[in-house]
């Protein structure tokens, strides 16, 4: 019966699967350096081979958590709270923004846009990939559009995806981490003769901060 009533919980989106909630700086794109309490959820079927955080994919290895606790943990540190994963949106986000912003938060999203949006967003970060592509709603919220660039086949890429989101959106191309040193001059070129983009480092890997 337990199980039961948790099941129903977690698709109405009052439990969510929680890897893992911490205040930090944020490390990556238009917020890099901004202070946010990050709440990460489990569970992911995207699947990418340099993801550096596999062992969110299964969601059934991350405590159901109400989100009551979650929303109360996030006030006592910040009032920006950024949303990642996994994937967070093959969750209901309703309830969870819903409750943050009740208590005057500033509710960001990072997401591959590859699921039906649920939630209000103060910020939306899309990162698309390649192997389940963006939904044509998370191309038209996006507020913030970051490529990973792995190769050099995935400038293309990055730019099929800035062709479907809005001229206001803000165009980053950050490097996998473990290709780094050799991708890293690629973009440098790249942005240079394509101003519209802007780099992105994850800085928080080079302050070894989480």
């Amino acid at each position: 019966m337990e199980l039961e009533q948790d099941r129903i919980r977690i698709k109405k989106g009052t439990l969510l699967p929680l890897m893992e909630a911490f205040y930090t700086l944020q490390g990556e794109g238009y917020h890099k350096g901004s202070a946010a309490f990050f709440i990460r959820i489990g569970g992911c079927d995207v699947g990418c081979h340099w993801c550096d955080v596999k062992e969110s994919w299964d969601a059934n290895l991350h405590p159901p958590t109400p989100i009551e606790h979650i929303v109360t943990q996030a006030k006592q540190y910040s009032d920006t709270v950024v949303v990642t994963g996994g994937e967070p949106l093959m969750w209901n986000m309703d309830p969870l923004c819903k409750a943050l912003h009740g208590l005057g938060m500033q509710v960001h999203i990072e997401t591959s846009g590859a699921y039906a949006l649920t939630g209000t967003w103060d910020w939306f970060c899309l990162s698309p990939k390649k192997n389940k592509r963006p939904l044509q709603a998370a191309y038209d919220y996006a507020d913030e559009l970051k490529v990973i660039i792995y190769n050099k086949d995935d400038f293309k890429f990055a730019e099929e995806q800035a062709a479907q989101v809005a001229p206001s959106c803000k165009l980053f191309l950050q490097p996998e981490w473990s290709r780094r040193e050799k991708v890293m001059p690629l973009i440098v070129d790249y942005v240079l003769a394509n101003p519209k983009w802007k780099a992105s480092l994850q800085t928080h890997k080079y302050l070894n901060i989480p």
